[in-house]
């Protein structure tokens, strides 16, 4: 009972923190570490993918209109744009992997990262804020974009969502509600790419033995907190800024190094 109560808890803050701009990889370490128990790559992998659907779900209608009235030239520009950012994503993350280049998923880390990307937020949200408002993507926000999530990919705790959310702000899209929509789009295949990518490496390295009752229980749960909180944060943006956000970030981050050991 109390490990179910643990994978319930480890499927509410993956669907809380995945497309909140606070980093699901971070917190997720965090609550390993601090009493939930280290889990299989299999099962982060199987509650990610719950969080994925859920905004699946949220954005269906848009995908749709997106791939049946592609015909339509905005549309044809928007997923175009879509398909660049995904494609620099992934050949950019896939050589990066090749490469090895990606920090230890550690606490102090993880830790710097949140610090660092909450000042990052509050001067980007500041710079945003003097731009015109603009809910246009352009190809230079679409390649940004692209880039960000490469490099969230490989830095742990900086947040995928906040990347490419303050990128796209930053490069053009100054929208808060634009910016933020254009960077669940792409994050969506991006993803199902890497959640596929990591379900091929565990199985092929023979790592399939698997709690199923607890992992389809961290899926239903974190699907059910990710609509949840994603719904409530489209909402959110609509009249408020980032800033909670940031600064969350930024108390949690320097907690963690006044905490933790170095190099814990």
């Amino acid at each position: 009972m109390s490990d179910l109560i643990n994978v319930i808890l480890l499927g509410i803050v993956e669907g809380i923190t995945e497309f909140l701009p606070i980093s699901s990889t971070g917190h997720l370490l965090i609550a390993e570490k601090f009493g939930l128990g280290a889990r299989s790559d299999l099962f982060n992998v199987g509650i990610q993918a719950g969080a994925i659907l859920a905004v699946t779900f949220i954005y269906w209608n848009r995908i749709w209109q997106l791939f049946t009235q592609w015909r339509d030239p905005a549309n044809r520009d928007y997923l175009a744009k879509l398909i660049v950012a995904f494609l620099i994503t992934a050949v950019l993350g896939f050589i990066a992997v090749k490469l090895g280049f990606k920090l230890p998923e550690a606490v102090t880390p993880v830790a710097w990262a949140l610090v660092i990307g909450g000042v990052w937020m509050l001067a980007a949200e500041r710079l945003a804020a003097r731009q015109p408002d603009r809910s246009e993507v352009t190809w230079r926000v679409a390649i940004l974009v692209g880039i960000a999530q490469m490099i969230a990919g490989i830095f742990p705790g900086t947040s995928r969502s906040a990347a490419t959310i303050f990128t796209a702000m930053l490069a053009g899209t100054s929208n808060r509600a634009a910016a933020t929509e254009f960077a669940f789009l792409v994050g969506i295949p991006t993803m199902y790419a890497a959640s596929g990518y990591e379900l091929l490496k565990v199985v092929k390295e023979g790592g399939v033995h698997e709690d199923w009752t607890a992992l389809i229980v961290g899926f239903l749960v974190s699907g059910i907190v990710g609509f949840i909180a994603v719904k409530w944060l489209l909402g959110y943006i609509r009249s408020h800024r980032f800033t909670p956000f940031a600064i969350y970030r930024i108390v949690l981050g320097i907690a963690l190094l006044l905490l933790v050991p170095a190099g814990a």
